[in-house]
């Protein structure tokens, strides 16, 4: 396999290497809480639902094409899914005990089939198996399915729904993994899957003649598959960190919905892995898409190391709507099912918090919290559920357009794990992250130049380090403290009242992730002095635990 394939084959099947924040999400939160203004706005195969959804959106003419729709099959049949599901023991299991409910349904479009296996539906989620064959056209490219989504027949799904697939060298094809938060009200239901287009892709490269050693935005032009240019600037922070803020300018829409664009280092040929998660697809100020990147810089040393524009370029479309018509049954696994209701604080003293209940179902364990704080954010990072002595680690879901004040911990159910309504259960939360508004004094920044001046505040009983500086026309504002206590300021402002003026957010952070070194930027900022706030700082607790018997 040739290193752009393996490239684009980490972007679609191994997408959980990068972390993609939800900004929509973020600052919709804020301006709601008053804290910003008007802004535009896990292993190998399971990625965040939230991103896949909004990759990319556009529509291209749909070709000629015979459609054979297949008879269901009703005999079950099985299927060798590879490393499909290494990360869904419980989807196993449900298989394995034959709760499956075969499909059988097959469209053939252009020379390509997309066929589906098995559905399984329960209280928690509704999933279905998947293939698809590309026959003679594998060698055109990495192929995805875009815009998959279930829906019944009153149109209603839920937003909470991804899919995702992985090439199967034995079978010569895709195997894929769909998956929603809908789940039929009833016992048996008619809905539609339904697929927007199925793609296919090729990684592109240019080389951009980079120096990570000036601080000053780079800007490359690149006019070729609808990307008109591309801009770095380099943040050195000593020998820790070496962070790349980028920008793609899009003279096409279609081309900014699926490119994608990264930087990629190669180090004597060989290629350089981030140090940490990045950010990507958060709107500039004029609509560009951005990007923070981070190396260690020892890892790509000046001499030796390579910078490149890598992105994705649609080779063939053929769209949709490729269209199910499903009869799908929760019957199998209701009689697995135990729902119970709970009124337990998160933990002691805690009056935001509650859960609220437990759904065990044969593929998974989820633990629905209720939180009545101004952002509906859990207090801890990381989340174990202990049955009977057993770990099964978990984490967090936030709906964006459902029931924001409900939070959803979810864990795999293990095939060999047996849970009846005895079954000793304890909710463990880990690494404690406590959001602080209460420091509402200003700083005063005094002779502001191009040269770097630093103050040590107090914050929150921690010293924090505040560096401001000029670069070009824009002043820049640094925080960050060598106590790893303390989480990070999450942005700035000059002034208060309605003629404030917003930092723009350089750096994202990520909670619990032990960095809090801040940047925010104020563009063509006049004069020589300012009085800074902070909307609200955090603080880290990382040996703190709670835990929460849910049964006895």
């Amino acid at each position: 396999m040739d290193r752009t394939e393996a490239l684009l084959k980490r972007r679609l099947n191994d997408d959980n290497e990068i972390l993609y924040p939800d900004f929509e999400e973020m600052w919709g939160r804020m301006e709601q809480a008053g804290h910003a203004g008007t802004v535009s706005r896990t292993d190998a195969g399971a990625p965040a639902p939230r991103r896949h959804r909004s990759w990319r959106k556009f529509t291209i003419a749909a070709s000629l094409s015979a459609l054979l729709v297949a008879v269901p099959v009703y005999a079950a049949v099985q299927y060798d899914w590879g490393i499909l599901l290494r990360d869904r023991g419980g989807v196993q299991a449900a298989l394995a005990q034959n709760l499956g409910q075969p499909l059988g349904q097959t469209i053939t479009k252009d020379g390509v089939t997309l066929t589906l296996h098995t559905a399984l539906t329960d209280e928690n989620r509704t999933v279905i198996l998947y293939s698809l064959d590309v026959g003679a056209d594998r060698e055109s490219g990495m192929w995805n399915i875009q815009g998959m989504s279930l829906k019944d027949a009153k149109g209603n799904g839920d937003e909470m729904e991804y899919n995702y697939q992985q090439w199967d060298e034995k079978n010569q094809r895709y195997n894929g993994y769909f998956e929603s938060n809908w789940t039929p009200d009833q016992e048996t239901v008619k809905v539609s899957l339904t697929a927007e287009r199925i793609e296919s892709y090729s990684q592109q490269e240019v080389d951009l003649n980079l120096d990570t050693d000036s601080p000053q935005q780079q800007s490359f032009p690149v006019n070729r598959d609808g990307l008109e240019s591309f801009s770095v600037q380099p943040f050195k922070e000593g020998n820790e960190r070496l962070m790349l803020s980028t920008a793609a300018v899009f003279n096409n829409s279609e081309a900014k919905d699926l490119a994608f664009p990264q930087i990629i280092a190669y180090r004597d040929g060989e290629l350089v892995s981030n140090s940490q998660s990045g950010a990507f697809g958060k709107p500039g100020d004029n609509g560009e898409y951005t990007s923070l990147q981070y190396y260690k810089p020892d890892d790509v040393p000046k001499a030796d190391t390579v910078y490149k524009l890598s992105y994705t370029k649609l080779e063939r479309n053929i769209d949709g709507p490729w269209t199910f018509d499903l009869e799908l049954s929760k019957k199998k696994m209701a009689d697995a099912t135990i729902k119970t209701a709970l009124d337990l604080p998160l933990e002691a003293g805690d009056t935001d918090n509650r859960i609220e209940q437990m759904v065990v179902t044969p593929t998974q364990i989820r633990v629905s919290v209720r939180s009545k704080a101004k952002f509906a954010e859990l207090p801890y990072v990381n989340y174990t559920l202990e049955v009977d002595g057993r770990k099964l680690e978990g984490g967090a879901w936030y709906s964006t357009t459902g029931d924001r004040d409900l939070t959803t911990l979810r864990f795999e159910r293990p095939a060999d794990l047996e849970i009846t309504k005895t079954t000793s259960m304890t909710l463990i939360g880990k690494y404690k992250v406590t959001r602080h508004e209460d420091d509402k004094t200003p700083l005063q920044l005094t002779n502001i130049s191009s040269e770097k001046q630093t103050l040590i505040r107090e914050t929150g009983g921690i010293p924090v380090q505040w560096t401001y500086y000029m670069q070009g026309a824009d002043l820049y504002v640094e925080t960050k403290s060598d106590d790893p206590h303390f989480g990070g300021v999450n942005q700035t402002h000059i002034g208060i009242g309605k003629d404030r003026i917003l930092g723009k957010i350089v750096t994202v952070n990520f909670r619990g992730e032990g960095n809090n070194h801040s940047i925010d930027v104020y563009k063509d900022f006049k004069g020589t002095e300012a009085a800074i706030y902070m909307f609200f700082y955090s603080t880290n607790e990382p040996d703190k635990e709670t835990r929460v018997q849910l049964q006895p």
